[in-house]
């Protein structure tokens, strides 16, 4: 893993409150079926935090063309996202493929060693 990844992970990993339970939004002020759905539902939870830890780290470490990507990548799966409503296993299926990119994303660019 290269230095720049290894501070970024270290760092975004300090963000979040190991105590916590908290989704990568608040979920005080969720209003969406699918935000409700997964303030009420810890796997889903615990798939958001995973996808925030990874969307952050990956902002913090892509060059601006890869970064714009990954925004734009994001706002359409958020799009899908919202489709499920308060369907869990939508949901869980939605997290499982976003996550499955984002780790793949992650993996390639420690592959390439440091920056």
């Amino acid at each position: 893993m290269s230095k720049r990844l290894s501070t970024a992970l270290a760092l975004t990993l300090l963000g979040f409150s190991p105590s916590a339970h908290a989704a990568s939004f608040p979920c005080d002020k969720a209003e969406a079926p699918d935000e409700k759905a997964i303030c009420a539902h810890l796997p889903l939870n615990d798939r958001d935090v995973e996808m925030a830890t990874r969307f952050e780290i990956l902002k913090a470490v892509l060059p601006m063309g890869g970064q714009t990507k990954l925004r734009e990548d994001q706002e359409a799966w958020l799009k899908e996202r919202r489709t499920c409503g308060a369907d869990v296993a939508c949901l869980t299926a939605t997290y499982d493929a976003r996550l499955k990119v984002l780790r793949a994303v992650l993996s390639e660019f420690a592959k390439q060693g440091p920056q």
